[in-house]
């Protein structure tokens, strides 16, 4: 039995499926997903569907990413949101454009009962982006920090490898967990198309939503496997890029 890690899908339903075929995702696996399930490829309602299928089948933890919370936002006040609909949103409205209420409904439900994190038996700890507070995620007074935050993945790339969790000097947001597996910035931005390991964080988002595949992670392993580039399966859309 697996516990496997899914990085930001961005609404690529058929990179999702194929990733999910190649890794041999049988329901003994436990899946936990990072978060951003929309914004990027033209699929968002199917995504959220599939998803809502899938854990009648597979232990699945959704958790949540900032775009879901956007989507949200939209989906319940109809507010018109200019920054979203240019960062994925308009992909993501034009989905909704057709479906039924209770469609909209059932995926509301489905983001406003998304986890903000997850902690595991062994101190592993699983969300979309990072916490600010020194003593932990119990401790975070912003809970909007669990989706939004980029600092906690800053710190651990600037790290010095050569600092040892002994030193005064290391960072005590980063002793708290055996591992940090997070999403939300694109290893792309590194140049890299793979997960990303600094310090005792791991960085699962291999840019899904521009030029990158999709990745499944194996967190015992280590193993990875990974769709083929998204935006190739939606040859005539843009995604964010």
């Amino acid at each position: 039995m697996r516990t496997l890690v899914i990085g930001d899908i961005h609404s690529g339903l058929k990179a999702l499926q194929q990733v999910l075929e190649k890794a041999e995702v049988t329901p003994e696996d436990t899946l936990i997903f990072l978060g951003d399930y929309v914004d990027g490829w033209s699929e968002a309602v199917e995504t959220v569907e599939f998803l809502l299928e899938l854990k009648k089948t597979h232990t699945c933890i959704y958790l949540r990413g900032n775009h879901d919370e956007l989507c949200l936002d939209w989906l319940v006040k109809e507010e018109h949101n200019p920054v979203w609909l240019q960062h994925g949103g308009t992909a993501t409205s034009n989905s909704y454009a057709t479906v039924s209420e209770e469609t909209k409904n059932r995926h509301i439900a489905f983001y406003e009962e998304l986890k903000n994190y997850y902690l595991d038996k062994e101190n592993r700890l699983f969300l979309h982006a990072g916490f600010t507070n020194l003593k932990g995620i119990e401790h975070e007074y912003f809970t909007k920090t669990f989706y939004w935050d980029r600092t906690l993945w800053e710190l651990a790339v600037s790290l010095n490898p050569d600092l040892q969790k002994e030193d005064a000097n290391y960072p005590a947001r980063l002793k708290n967990y055996k591992e940090i597996y997070i999403g939300h910035t694109p290893v792309t931005r590194m140049g890299k198309t793979t997960p990303q390991n600094f310090a005792n964080v791991w960085n699962i988002d291999t840019g899904a939503a521009f030029k990158g595949p999709l990745t499944i992670f194996d967190i015992k392993s280590k193993k990875i496997w990974q769709s083929d580039p998204v935006y190739t399966f939606y040859p005539s859309e843009k995604g964010r890029n």
